[in-house]
Parts: C-alpha cells; structure tokens; sequence
C-alpha cells in the first residue's frame, strides 16, 4: 500500500482535526502518500480529493469542528454513488481509507467494502459515545465539558430563584451524555433512552425534595421516552401544580458539538488515528481502531453497528444515590 485517503463524516466531533493530523502524518511516517477527502462520501463522490503534506495540517489539533467538512450524502447510498466514488478513489490511486465518524459512517464503509474491497479502517468521532468496540468515542469527554460548564451555571440561578430547571443534552438514542452531566453536575433526576422515566416517581421525588432543597436540576438526554426537555416539563409541572414554583428549560443543542477539545479527546484522536494507519498497513480492514482499557482494538464495523453499548449501571445507581 502506497496512497491512502483520510475522510470525517456525519456529525462533527471535537478531536477530528486531531485524528486527521494523526493519520497524515503517521501515513507520512510510514512513507505513504496521504490524500484528504472533503465534505465526506458527497465529496468523495465529487472528487473532492486532495494531497496532504505535514504541513496541511499544522496548527489544527486544538481546533474543533474538522478541516475536511461533513456533509450527508444520499447519493452514496446508491449503488450507483457508491460507483462514482469508487472511480474518483481509483483515478488518484487510492489504495486504503481512514473514515473517522459513527454508525452512519461505518455503514457505509462497510457497504463500500463488501462491494468494491478497498481496505478502510475506522476511527469513532462522535460526541454520542455510543459506539461499540471502544470505551471512549473522540468528542465526548470535550461535549460532557462543556454541557457540564453550562450546567454549572444554571445551577447558580437556580439556586438564587428557587427554580427546577430541565437541561436537554444531545443523545437522540443514547444517554452517556446526560448520565456523565448528572453526575458531575450534581443533578437530582438524569432521564436517558435506555430506561422507562417513572413520570409519578419524578413528580413525587421532586415534592419530597422540597422539604430539602429550594432548587432542582433535571438532565433530560433529547431522546428519552417522554419526550423533550421542554415536554417533560410540561407534564410535570402539570402534575404538581404549585404556582409559587418556577420551572425552566434549558437546551444546550449543538454548542456541544464544537469547541476546543480537551487533552483527553486529543489524545485519544490521535491515538486512534495512529492506529488506523498501522492497522491498514498490517492487513485490517472493514474495522474500527479503539481503545479499550487503554489498549488499542480492532473491531468489525458489523459488531460496532449491530452491538448496543449498554451505560455502567453503577453510574445510574450514583445518581439516585447522591441526589438525596
């Protein structure tokens, strides 16, 4: 293998640009030719396709966001997309691809695998940390940062009106998100896809509180099974029915996607996509370079789509534990 190709799709993540810089210059390294591909498999299918040098990628690792673009693309789902794309891949050369994304990402690689063979290996971007075969996607511990810097200061206005406050975070099919927040926010309910919300249980937790605490704070994950944040609130604010108590929403939305990243996701960024790299040079392909127990792994893009990636029971029990 002497050129391979390096592209972030679907949702942005911060820690991409630093899993780009990792790819093109341990390909550099490795004395491959390294090519980028803008705006993902819709550029891909657009010939979108670039050389990269060390020095396109200088001063990028502590930015957010990523310097390739995403974009979604419909026609790729197409076998004839798919088709484009694997011309334009042809007609510069390329040999093997590093996808950084989630699901939706290593589905399609997958896909574009089993039809057409080019080597690619995986890198898990997304803040959503819902990918199997990894403890840790790049971007959650920097968008848990910063929904918990927000949450800090709601409570302080909470505190000082007496208010409930309900934060929405970002997770339409997974709860990390609003499960770490509750946590270190100190939050007293954290309601999240993978379990049933007790609505009786909330508006009764929430009365007894009272005798404890003049403010509360409630983490709603945007996916929970009641609704949205600001449904949630309406439903129980109809149920206690005290018109000397305030009730708020707050929706933290895509500030959560951007930002500098922390010394953690750029680590493991650049970890993953050194990774990537020496997998596709020693043979892997149609997997996902993680780290698990701080030890890097390879895992089938069929296992990191199709196995759920269940949250630490312990972290759901500390909440109920310390919002007493």
């Amino acid at each position: 293998m002497k050129r391979i190709a390096v592209f972030t799709s679907g949702g942005d993540s911060p820690g991409m640009n630093a899993c780009i810089r990792a790819v093109v210059r341990t390909g550099i390294y490795r004395g491959l030719d390294v090519y980028g591909i803008y705006r993902g498999y819709e550029g891909m299918i657009e010939g979108e396709i670039k050389r990269m040098y060390s020095y396109s990628v200088s001063n990028i690792v502590q930015r957010g966001g990523t310097i390739l673009k995403s974009a979604r693309s419909l026609e790729f789902r197409t076998p004839e997309g798919r088709k484009k794309a694997y011309e334009n891949l042809k007609s510069h050369g390329i040999e093997g691809l590093v996808a950084i994304g989630g699901d939706g990402t290593f589905t399609g690689a997958k896909v574009f695998f089993e039809e057409y063979g080019i080597p690619t290996v995986g890198c898990p971007g997304t803040i959503d940390n819902d990918i199997y075969g990894t403890d840790y996607t790049i971007g959650f511990d920097t968008a848990v940062n910063t929904a918990l810097e927000a949450i800090d200061k709601i409570r302080d206005t909470a505190a000082a009106h007496d208010r409930i406050f309900f934060i929405e975070v970002m997770g339409r099919d997974a709860g990390f998100i609003a499960v770490e927040c509750g946590i270190g926010g100190g939050a007293e309910f954290v309601m999240v896809p993978e379990t049933k919300t007790d609505l009786k249980h909330v508006v009764k937790s929430l009365k007894n509180l009272r005798k404890t605490k003049t403010s509360s704070i409630l983490v709603v994950a945007e996916g929970d099974d009641l609704g949205n944040a600001e449904e949630i609130m309406q439903q129980v604010k109809a149920q206690i029915k005290d018109p000397n108590k305030e009730f708020k929403v707050t929706t933290l939305g895509h500030i959560q996607r951007g930002g500098n990243p922390t010394a953690f996701d750029r680590v493991l960024a650049s970890r993953c996509g050194m990774a990537a790299v020496e997998g596709l040079l020693e043979g892997k392909t149609n997997c996902m370079a993680g780290v698990v127990n701080k030890e890097v792994v390879y895992t089938p893009f069929g296992d990191c789509i199709g196995m759920p990636k269940p949250l630490i029971p312990d972290h759901l029990k500390l909440i109920d534990i310390l919002s007493i």
